[in-house]
């Protein structure tokens, strides 16, 4: 199948705009190898047996002979984060899995893994993004021993993959294979769980009626199972080739849960640099995979936390993407996915659908992904679109090809029958700044809200408006200071209910802010992550009350339409921040706050890696037209070979 022009157009885009960092970490990334032989082999004698001290004597042996691969465990494990607590077993499942294959496995390290549902709307909350990035150097601790060939990574939940991942390219010399923990069962519906909250929002059930609903929908170990953040990053790293194929949706603590962890290990070994099957993270993450996430994030209606997550991903490869590549994308990828917010079901529901092997298939037979990837199996994204089951004898993994036709078509379509012929993020700009909506789960009558604006310095301020009454009328909420700067860009979920009642009483109602909704943002028309914030200069500081705010994602539009000589004349609106900058440990955080990047550049405080003067063309060719050593294209000719 030709690949679609779009695709065609934004890969070349971002391949060409990517050049100069992406040949810089290429090279930095050969000069970390160590060829042929275990990483461990640099280290000094007294090194090495530091690192081994304490291991079985057989392990110990293994890792003396300096010949066979190590292989890192890096978990998020914790037993408050329901999608984390099934980790607890998985080291001994992989050091065990690894031993039958020759190879040893050691935990390397542990990162931090905060529960954005316990810290939503609480001062923790304003860790949280940070948290990331905090992970990904917690990875880089535990990698910085040198010990290790390849590495398997345990992590679910929202900044927890993500900065896992960009830990491990950091490294990307080491192949990182990702293992997830799976959703917890279906509990509560989704539907239901909106409707207590709203019913709460509006003083019609108590705390006590509340809380059994929350704990009825969150009952169990496993992911939550409505489709934010935590469950797109699983659909994420199937697509980008770091999963086993059909790995995310395996509920825990199951005979098929615990094979495929054992295989995952496995593989891990068995593509390290010591056999002919060396697949190191950094190739695999490339360009062509990028925007394999970015289609299938806006395919399936996936959560806009990636379009901060996915932009620092790419950026810690060496690849430079931006909210035009995935506005454009958006138009041009049809939605074959409705997953509570933007439908009914669950992901349970949409795995007994045909899930993600499904999806894979029918975006590559329809030209919308890339096929010629590098992933964990060596073999193309092709080898994904698979189902995974117990072996015979309920020992080992055996795939099956996706079914052909959806079990739901209310859950899960067809590339040619969508739900819809975009995939319903949308970029919106103009003299508020640039902000993505994500308007899948938002009516059409609802995308184009043009009212007055209210101003608000924070939710709290909202909610106390809202309780109060007075926002009974239309209405733009203008929530400013929310930004990664002022106070760590936290999630804003406790306006959901209040806007979504206003909404179902008639009222023409919108979001515009500098902060966060991430991927349960629902039916209300949000134009949020708005880029610059208030304190790196952005124009939301100018707004005030009363200003007709036009937000429009039909025709991409975030507007004051407001007299330019008014406009102009206006001076920058100041908060007191002093309150965000202490307690719960957000004065450890400052460094962050200080120098994070903006949003559309992945509200990260990490730079892109740097360019290396005497190097030219490390990406592709040099000046006379030879393939360079260690770019992608050489060692794509390698593994043809």
């Amino acid at each position: 199948m030709a690949l679609h022009p779009v695709l065609e157009t934004v890969t070349a885009r971002i391949i060409q705009r990517s050049k100069p960092s992406r040949g810089a970490y290429l090279a930095h990334l050969e000069a970390a190898r160590i060829k042929g032989g275990p990483q461990r082999g640099a280290l000094a004698c007294t090194n090495l047996a530091h690192g081994f001290a304490a291991f079985p004597a057989n392990d110990k042996l293994v890792l003396k002979e300096v010949k066979k691969p190590s292989v890192a465990i890096i978990s998020a494990y914790n037993d408050m984060l329901s999608a984390h607590q099934p980790f607890e077993r998985f080291p001994q499942i992989i050091k065990d899995a690894v031993r039958e294959v020759g190879a040893v496995a050691q935990f390397a390290g542990g990162t931090p893994a905060m529960c954005d549902g316990v810290t939503q709307g609480q001062p923790g909350m304003e860790l949280s993004l940070f948290s990331r990035d905090a992970i990904a150097m917690s990875t880089a601790v535990a990698l910085s021993h040198n010990m290790f060939d390849s590495a398997v990574y345990l992590g679910v939940c929202d900044k927890i993959v993500p900065g896992l991942l960009i830990g491990a390219l950091h490294f990307g010399h080491l192949p990182a294979v990702f293992v997830p923990a799976g959703p917890m069962t279906t509990g509560l519906s989704n539907s239901e769980k909106a409707k207590i909250r709203q019913l709460y929002a509006q003083g019609k059930v108590g705390r006590a009626e509340l809380l059994e609903g929350e704990s009825q929908s969150y009952h169990g170990a496993g992911t939550c199972t409505f489709y934010g953040t935590a469950n797109s990053n699983q659909m994420l790293m199937e697509v980008m080739g770091l999963h086993l194929p059909g790995a995310a949706f395996i509920t825990p603590n199951t005979p098929l849960r615990d094979e495929l962890t054992k295989a995952a290990a496995q593989r891990a070994a068995v593509i390290s640099d010591q056999s002919d099957e060396y697949l190191p993270v950094g190739h695999v993450v490339d360009e062509k995979a990028i925007v394999n996430a970015l289609v299938a994030l806006l395919t399936t209606g996936g959560s806009t936390n990636h379009t901060l997550h996915l932009v620092a991903i790419a950026k810690a490869a060496g690849i430079v993407i931006d909210w035009n590549d995935f506005d454009e994308l958006s138009k041009a990828v049809p939605l074959l996915c409705r997953i509570y917010p933007n439908g009914e079901a669950d992901v349970n529901h949409f795995h007994a659908a045909g899930g993600t092997g499904f999806v894979i298939r029918e975006l590559l037979d329809a030209g919308l992904l890339h096929d010629d990837v590098t992933t964990i199996l060596g073999k193309g994204l092709r080898a994904h679109c698979a189902e995974p089951f117990l072996g015979e004898g309920g020992k080992g993994v055996v795939w099956k090809d996706a079914p052909l036709q959806s079990g739901d078509d209310k859950v899960l379509r067809k590339a040619d029958a969508p739900f819809s012929p975009d995939g319903g993020m949308v970029l919106v700009q103009g003299n508020l700044g640039r902000a993505v909506m994500k308007v899948s789960a938002v009516k059409p009558q609802h995308r184009t809200v043009e009212a007055p604006a209210l101003v608000f310095n924070s939710q709290e301020d909202f909610m106390d408006a809202y309780k109060a009454g007075t926002l009974d009328r239309d209405f733009v909420a203008v929530l400013r200071f929310q930004g990664p700067r002022a106070n760590g860009m936290p999630e804003l979920h406790a306006l959901t209910p209040a806007l979504a009642n206003l909404q179902d009483a008639g009222r023409k109602v919108a979001l515009v802010t500098d902060g966060r909704m991430s991927g349960a943002s629902g039916k209300v028309p949000a134009a949020i992550h708005v880029s610059p914030e208030i304190l790196a200069g952005g124009p939301l500081g100018l707004v005030r009350d009363g200003d007709i705010i036009k937000v429009c994602a039909e025709t991409g539009t975030l507007e004051a339409l407001v007299d330019s000589a008014v406009w102009h004349a206006r001076s920058m609106a100041t908060a007191d921040m002093s309150t965000n900058g202490v307690g719960m440990g957000r004065e450890l955080f400052s460094m962050f706050r200080n120098s994070v990047c903006e949003a559309e550049k992945g509200a990260t405080v990490f730079p892109l890696p740097s360019p290396i003067p005497t190097t030219v063309g490390l990406h592709d060719k040099d000046p006379v037209g030879n393939t360079v050593p260690g770019s992608d294209e050489d060692f794509s000719m390698k593994k043809e070979a």
